[in-house]
Formats: structure tokens, sequence, C-alpha cells
């Protein structure tokens, strides 16, 4: 025993013996001085421990130096240069530091079971289990669905995409279409269609799913379609616009014109500031919330204020490409269940949308797929990452590709991945916040029409800031600002943490580009 105790003596003595011992020795209040006594005085913690038993990233006197040289202004610069600079218990010292380890301990945390119709609740029933987004968001939605389950689909997580594909097409099969989100308030809207491309993920090909698919698919074509009986060449009707050649397009659309249960007093108040009937502007709003993209300057009559909403009026690139994806599969699909009648007829339907795709949505002089402005008669001013999915859905041609890809390096990169539009507006969907939709979107397009340097570029940039956020948080974000690649803003609501799509996007761009991963996990 004696030698032992000689033995770690011995060690311990040679340890500090090693340079000057001093730095290990010393607590945080001396070795960080005035950035110690802000933090605590500030208490940017609520617990006084948590700071004092931070680990730093780098050595004390460095950080110091980097303090003294530039000392942050305010509690949240403050914060941001502590979480930078520290590991701070409980805040951002996450257990996994692989970022794709990471999300694949996210998934099971996501899952949710079954939903069984309860009196009184506004959740709607779900046969199978499903994937929420994360944070305020605890129930299964449309579009982030999709996302989702592209990163489940590298995951090891096929059993999930086949069970929300279930919930999916058993709720197209009890209301028609798919809903903003599985709640009562949400039944009067759906969201971007991506249900058709969902079905391109799943691996269950018994003829009995292929016909129940199918035949959901079709039902939801006719809710978005619906319109074209009461459409007229000046006034659309529900999800429908006639354009000037008389080719139908769709809109966002809600069947209802009150201000949305879930943002209540943020309706109220808009349309108190709006002119003209509030009906109108409430059904604007709801249309803006179908879009997914609420709220954008995209919507906004004068580019700039919520006030001037008017998405009603609005026939979106974006919808119209889906729209074309959705009628392209159910060709696909009727004919391969021998219905050759139905595959002529959505072969045509197809053929009409892209070419009026081409004549109405497509700036080739501004290299651009633009919205249209049914009341206005031509294409919006407003620049926007939806420029892509005609690329997505394979809809523009080697030119086109080309043109809005030269577009997107001058206009919509940002250091931190791309731009949602080049408007600073304090919505959410605006710059300088990034998206991982529209990440993906973008790199899938661009990567399908040859422009695979400029894919694999945005996929770098928003990857390193997805990873640069997790590092100093510990989480997955629903949103990000693609300017200074930190965590993201704006909106009607905090910023989330989960989160589904966000996990979905980056599982999927580190299996597409493994050269990305090595150099994320070099840099861990």
């Amino acid at each position: 025993m004696k030698n032992w105790r000689s033995f770690v003596a011995a060690g311990l003595v040679s340890l500090l013996a090693l340079g000057n011992p001093g730095w290990a020795q010393s607590s945080p209040a001396e070795l960080y001085g005035d950035l110690f006594q802000r933090v605590q005085l500030e208490k940017l913690f609520p617990d006084g421990k948590t700071f004092v038993d931070a680990t730093p990233r780098s050595n004390p006197a460095a950080i110091m130096a980097a303090y003294r040289q530039q000392p942050p202004q305010g509690k949240d610069a403050l914060k941001t240069f502590v979480l930078h600079h520290f590991r701070v218990p409980g805040v951002n010292d996450h257990g996994a530091s692989n970022l794709r380890a990471h999300v694949r301990t996210l998934w099971p945390t996501l899952v949710r079971q079954p939903v069984e119709r309860q009196a009184g609740s506004s959740a709607l029933p779900l046969p199978t289990p499903f994937v929420v987004p994360g944070g305020r968001f605890r129930e299964i939605y449309y579009w982030d669905s999709y996302f989702t389950m592209l990163g489940l689909a590298v995951d090891g997580q096929q059993s999930l995409i086949e069970s929300m594909l279930v919930d999916f097409t058993a709720t197209i099969e009890i209301y028609g279409h798919i809903p903003n989100g599985m709640r009562s308030y949400y039944l009067s809207r759906s969201q971007p269609p991506f249900y058709a491309l969902m079905l391109d993920l799943s691996k269950d090909d018994s003829p009995d799913t292929a016909t129940r698919q199918l035949a959901a698919l079709r039902q939801e074509y006719a809710y978005w379609m619906k319109g074209a009986s009461c459409v007229q060449a000046s006034r659309p009707c529900e999800r429908i616009v006639r354009m000037p050649d008389g080719t139908l397009l769709n809109r966002y659309w809600d069947d209802k014109d009150t201000p949305r249960d879930e943002s209540y007093a943020e309706d109220v108040a808009t349309a108190a500031e709006a002119k003209g009937d509030k009906a109108i502007t409430y059904r604007h709003l709801r249309a803006g919330a179908e879009s997914g993209w609420d709220f954008s300057s995209r919507w906004f009559g004068d580019g700039r204020t919520i006030a001037t909403i008017h998405t009603t009026d609005i026939v979106p690139v974006d919808l119209n490409s889906l729209m074309l994806a959705m009628e392209q599969r159910i060709e696909a699909r009727c004919q391969k269940a021998g219905d050759s009648a139905c595959a002529t007829e959505f072969a045509g339907l197809a053929r009409k949308r892209k070419a009026a795709i081409d004549r109405y949505l497509w700036v080739g002089k501004e290299g651009r797929y633009a919205d249209w402005d049914s009341k206005a008669k031509k294409p919006t001013a407003i620049l926007s990452a939806a420029t892509l999915y005609p690329l997505f859905v394979g809809a523009a041609s080697p030119a086109q590709a080309d043109a809005v890809a030269t577009t997107v390096r001058a206009k919509l990169l940002g250091s931190g991945g791309l731009r949602t539009t080049p408007n600073r507006t304090g919505q959410q969907w605006d710059t300088p916040n990034g998206w991982a939709p529209l990440q993906w979107v973008a790199i899938d397009g661009l990567a399908r029409n040859g422009q695979e340097t400029l894919a694999r570029d945005i996929a770098g940039r928003w990857i390193g800031t997805v990873a640069a956020a997790y590092a100093e948080t510990g989480k997955m974000l629903e949103k990000y600002d693609v300017e200074e690649r930190k965590p993201g803003g704006g909106g009607e609501y905090p910023l989330q943490d989960g989160f589904g799509w966000t996990n979905g996007v980056t599982s999927a761009l580190l299996d597409r580009y493994p050269d990305i991963a090595a150099e994320l996990e070099k840099a861990e």
C-alpha cells in the first residue's frame, strides 16, 4: 500500500512539474476575471454553479484575449460568446459529438404512438406510429414529413416511413386530403403536396398497398383541383386559377376566412393593420400557412409588410411544380396498374402544366422561375428559393437550369447556405434565414441538372451552419441564420428545436456527400 501511494504521489508531482501548473489550480473567478463577473452578475445562467463547471474549448488565456479584444455587447452577445468558447453543463455539452450519430439518437425521441379520438381534444386520430418535428410541433405535419423521411431512409428506419405512409393514406381516405397538421383546426387547409414524392420512398411493393396508395393519390389530386368546376377567367375558385390561355394552375387557399385558432391574436392584429375586409385578410393569412412559408415577402403586396398580404392572388411556382410531380406519378402508377385511360389523361395534364410553367412562371431575362400575380397578370418581383422547384421535379431545360444556377450564385447563396429570399422583412421565411427543406430541394434539383459543384457547395455551407449551431447549443434547430451561421429568428413563435426536417436533411446530405461527413468528423 505504501509503494502504491508513493507511486501515485510521484506521478502527480511529475504531472504538475510539466510547465507552469498555476492555471490548473486557479478558480474560474481567477482565470476569467471580468468575463466571469459579467456572466455571474448578469445571471447568464439561472444557477451560479453552471458556468463555474464549464469546460473551456481552448486555452483560457486565448479565450480572455478574444474577450478583451472585442467584448460582447449585451446579454445575447455575451451568451453567444460563452457558448462558443465553453462547453456548458446542461446547455451545450451534448452527449454525441458526431452530428450524424446525434441525429440517430434523436429519432426515437420524436416517435409518437397511434392517436385515438378523444372528446374535446383537437388531435386527429392516426392508426400507426409517426414522427413529429419537435418542440411546439407535437403532432405530425404534412410537408415536414417528406424531409424527415429522407433521413429515416438512410438511418435504417424504413419501418417508420411505411408507418407514416399508412397514416397519410388513411388520412386522405377519411378527409379527402392531408391537413396542414393532424389537428382539427388544420382541417380547412393542406400544405405543399409531397405525398406523391413520399411514395417514392416506400419499399412496400404489395399490390394491395399500391392500389390503395394510387386511389389516395388521385383523391388528393381531386382535392387540389376541385375548384376547376367553378373557376372563371377573371375569378379563381378555391385552389384553382385560370391562366390567360385557359390553362388551370393552382394556388394556396383555406376553406375558412376567420383568424387561425393557433395564431388568433396575431391574425386579429394583422387584420386591424390591413386595409379592407378583414375576412379577406384572414383568408390570405390562412393560405400563407397552407404554403408552409408563413410568412414571407413572397405573399406581400409591397414586398415588406404582412399587412399587405395577398397570398390567394399568387400562383406559386413551388406548388405547381409539386402538382406536376403528382400528375406524372399518377400517370406512371396508372400505367403500371394497366389503366391506360388514366395514364393518358394524366400524361396530358402534365404536359399542359409543364407548358404553363414555362409560359407564365419562367422569367428568362432574369434567369429565374417566379410566382405569378393573377391580378396584375404578370410574374411577381420577389426572387425566392422556390425558383429551384422546377429543377427539383425535373421540369427545367438545361438552359433554364444553368440560368437558375447563375442566379442562385449571385443572389441566394449565403455564407451558411441557401437564402430563402434576399429580402430582410423580419419574417421567418425571408433573409437571413435558411431552411432545411429548401436546401434539399436546391441541392437535389441542381445535382440532377448537371450543377453538382454548386449543389455540393450549398450542402457544405449548410452542414457547416448546422454543425456550428450544434456545437454551441447541442440542438438541431428548425431554421438557421445563413448570413451569420447561427440559430435563426423571426416569425410568430420562439425558435424550435428537435427538429424533424433538419435531422432528416442532415442525415440525407451526410449520406450523399461522404467527403462532407469526413471533413466534419475531422473538425469534431
